[in-house]
């Protein structure tokens, strides 16, 4: 997984969970995680099948939120897959079209590719495909520029509870961190 630098200061997650996130598991959900990433990233990747694992662990007691942080100076395709998603969601779809993105093997994103998850998700192809999706270029950036402000730098970065995580991205980690001290925010 990615380096953290534990001499950093701990930041908050700004703005809180809301209505317009993308999130699993119940509202009132007595822990939260939220990952901001990228779904180019190899890192991100890797982290699926973690957050996976700690949401069955956790069940119904967590709540996943995914918001998006495409680092699209490395990853040409992140951009473009973010709105792809973010098309979805205005079809009820996110979820579908996100587990379809990250699918394993290597990241397939290229806009015909995009097309093609678009179909698996429920979604029309030329939905999620540019120029459709500058309806929704303003939300990824507004969601990337929050990231900024809580201090998020690379992807994945997690909030645990509302704090940004800094440990081993483990599903003993995640879950014993989750389980720790849990804050309502």
């Amino acid at each position: 997984m990615h380096t953290v630098c534990r001499r950093c200061p701990i930041s908050s997650i700004d703005p809180p969970v809301g209505p317009y996130d993308h999130t699993l598991g119940p509202p009132a959900a007595e822990f939260t995680l939220v990952e901001y990433g990228d779904y180019e990233c190899p890192y991100c990747r890797a982290a699926v099948p973690v957050i996976e694992q700690v949401r069955e662990r956790l069940g119904d007691r967590l709540r996943f939120v995914f918001r998006h942080f495409p680092l699209h100076e490395m990853h040409p395709h992140a951009l473009a897959a973010a709105l792809a998603a973010e098309m979805a969601a205005l079809e009820g779809r996110f979820w579908e079209m996100h587990d379809a993105m990250y699918a394993p093997g290597p990241p397939r994103l290229s806009q015909a590719d995009l097309a093609g998850h678009a179909e698996t998700a429920g979604v029309r192809p030329e939905r999620v495909l540019w120029p459709a999706t500058q309806k929704v270029e303003d939300r990824v950036e507004a969601g990337f520029n929050a990231a900024v402000r809580s201090g998020v730098r690379g992807t994945p970065t997690l909030f645990v509870n509302g704090e940004q995580y800094r440990g081993n991205v483990t599903v003993d980690a995640l879950t014993a961190a989750l389980e720790q001290d849990p804050v309502v925010y």
